[in-house]
This record gives structure tokens, sequence and C-alpha cells, in this order.
């Protein structure tokens, strides 16, 4: 339990959707900066092994279930009950993580019903994930009504990306569209840029990996590159998504598989990336075991997406003539050791080697919760005057 003070502190509420997953932080400001009053997560919702867990910043748990949860929005009515229960006042904010707001939401801002219905026309740019991200922002309205809302956008920080990057080798009328490379995983990276401050060299490279992994080329601390494009579809294997494929692949498909944008859609987003390669298993964890068994299958998975990172931090070595650093960051990112390793191979000649005592490769815990009620923080100060 917190203390009378600080539980009447203004508090922000950040909710983080993912494709199959909800993270929430309860934050006030103290020193300045945000800082965390209660943490959780929704995980594997409308699986059969889901749970849902909200803690305390020092681990004590409040609330832990482990059943199916339908939706996020059903795991944002427990959060709401917990909160009520440990008596934390009303949020003054809350703020959404949205992957994608499409060509015209590209910065930071209160959700207001024109906000929203943007939104809703970008559905297309990120099928997998803004459903259920419109389905969260309706439902916390309606719980946290008294509470302006705010909307932290993925792609805002690749803003910087230089034209090369940025636009895609299609005729031009396509890039007044909005058909461009976007990049997504931005507040991790911001959030990045922020923890290493002064010690962020001129010449970066961040892989957050997780079920949806990416991969940022930084100069000076600004995106000039990254692996994700159009879509979160795109760039490396993902958990359940393909990365990117020859167009080809897509038209043949098409052709003789007699496959429709919805059965592509489903197949690239769901049961493609790792989860292809191994015959349904997307889980890191379990397919290291898998691998360490002898499972040929998993151990494909493993080595073929190690070598997709591998490469694009590669290519970005010759993009930015060089790395002084390369972080890892995300579920995978963070704590699977082995696969740093395996990412590694073969960079060791730019000393990129995991674990080595000189520092050039790192492991950082991503603040994406604390990047967005810093921003929710700033627009609320800025809508006050």
């Amino acid at each position: 339990m917190h203390t009378q003070d600080a539980a009447q502190e203004p508090t922000i509420l950040v909710l983080n959707s993912g494709s199959s997953s909800l993270k929430f932080g309860l934050f006030r400001h103290s020193e300045g900066d945000e800082t965390l009053l209660l943490e959780g997560s929704a995980e594997g919702i409308g699986r059969s092994d889901g749970t849902l867990q909200i803690r305390t910043p020092d681990g004590r748990v409040l609330e832990q279930q482990e059943h199916v949860l339908e939706s996020q929005t059903e795991a944002l009515q427990k959060l709401a009950e917990v909160l009520a229960r440990q008596h934390h006042a009303r949020p003054a904010a809350v703020g959404h993580r949205v992957v994608h707001g499409g060509p015209h939401l590209r910065k930071h801002q209160r959700l207001t019903p024109a906000v929203r219905q943007r939104l809703q026309d970008a559905v297309h740019f990120a099928p997998l994930h803004i459903p259920p991200a419109l389905a969260l922002i309706d439902e916390a309205a309606k719980i946290f009504h008294e509470a302006p809302h705010f909307a932290c956008f993925d792609t805002a920080f690749h803003a910087t990306l230089p034209p090369r990057a940025a636009q895609l080798p299609l005729p031009r009328r396509y890039l007044r569209s909005g058909v461009i490379r976007y990049g997504f995983h931005g507040l991790s990276y911001e959030s990045l840029v922020r923890r290493l401050g002064a010690d962020l060299p001129p010449r970066a490279v961040f892989a957050h990996l997780g079920n949806g992994s990416s991969v940022c080329a930084l100069r000076d601390g600004k995106s000039v590159d990254t692996s994700m494009g159009l879509t979160p579809t795109g760039g490396v294997p993902m958990g359940t998504r393909s990365g990117d494929l020859d167009p080809g692949v897509l038209l043949y498909l098409m052709r003789v598989e007699k496959l429709d944008a919805g059965a592509l859609e489903t197949m690239l987003n769901r049961h493609s990336g790792l989860a292809g390669y191994s015959d349904g298993e997307s889980d890191m964890q379990a397919l290291e075991k898998r691998a360490a068994a002898g499972d040929a299958n998993a151990s494909l998975a493993l080595d073929a997406f190690a070598t997709a990172v591998r490469k694009t931090v590669g290519g970005y070595a010759a993009l930015l003539g060089g790395i002084d650093l390369l972080v890892f960051t995300g579920g995978i990112g963070e704590h699977s050791e082995e696969m740093r390793k395996r990412v590694c191979e073969g960079l060791a000649f730019m000393g990129l080697v995991e674990g080595d005592p000189a520092g050039k490769v790192k492991a950082i815990h991503t603040e994406e919760e604390k990047q967005i009620a810093r921003h929710c923080r700033a627009l609320l100060k800025e809508a006050a005057g």
C-alpha cells in the first residue's frame, strides 16, 4: 500500500496494447520523472494458458489469475477493480500505446472523436493491432470517463527517417496515399535513448526482439533506418509473423493456392515466422528447449531468426559506417542470452561480442509504459497552458 501523500498525487494510467497481451502501469510524477506505483500484464489473451498479474514495483503480487482472458477489455476491467480495492486515486489521464496511426497520425496527441475515427480508418495498416486497441480505448473511456485520454504512436519516433529509407520502390502515386515505411517499436527505442542519455554513442543499433521484433539504426539518437515497413508484419521473422518476403511468394499463393487477402493476412500474421519454421511453436523458451532436445525444426527456427537479425545489424553497420553500441531489448532480447550470442556470432570483427566487458553489446530493459506516461504528462501541461 502506498502512503496517503503518494496516493493523492495526480496519476497517469498507461495501457500498452499488444497483439495478444496487455501491459499496464500507474505512474505519478516525482523527483523530475515518472514513478511507478503499480504494474501488471495480461498474457496469452484468448488462449487457454492466459494469465493476469498485477503487482507493486517491488514485486509484491496483488492479483494473480490463470484462466482464459477473452479480451483486453476483460483484463482492463479486472485492473480497474484492483485499483479501486487498493484505494488508488482515479487517474488524471490515461495513455494508450497505439502501434499505427496511418499517414495522418504521426504525433502523440489527445484522443478525440476525430482522432478515433482516423484510427478506425487506418485499421488496414495494422489489422492485428488496431482493432483490439480501439476496443480497449473505448472500454477505458467508459471506465475512466472523467480523465483525458492520449494516444502515443509507435511510428512517431521514426518520423526522422530520410526519404531513402521511408519511401518504397513503388510508383509515386502510392506515396501520396501513405504507402511508406513507418517503422515501429518507436516508444521502446525512444525510452532506450532516454535511459542511455550521454552514454548513447553516435552510431547505435537497437534490436527489440519479442513476439514482434524489429531492428533500428540510430545516428545521434535519431532513427535513420528500421526493419519494419508499412506494417508490423515486415522485417525479420517474428513469433507468428513472416517478416519480409519476396512479393512473388504472395502472387504465387494467390494464383496457385487461391488465397484471398483475408487468408493471406491470417497466414502472414498468425501462422508464419517462428511458428512457420517450427510447425506451430512461437515461444522462444519452448523453442530453445526443443532445440536442446534435438528438434530439427526448432533449431531451424532459432537459426533463421538469429541470422535475419544478424544480417540486419550487419547492413546497418554498413549504413552507419560502423556500430559503437548494439542494444538488445524486448522479451527475447533481454532474457535470452543464447539468442544474443547467436545474433552476435560473426560480428566480433566489429567488436560486437555478447558478454564482452568492453560493453559494446548491452541488454537493457525497455520502459515503454514510462515513456508513454512522460508524453501524457507533457501533453497535460501543454493543455493547461
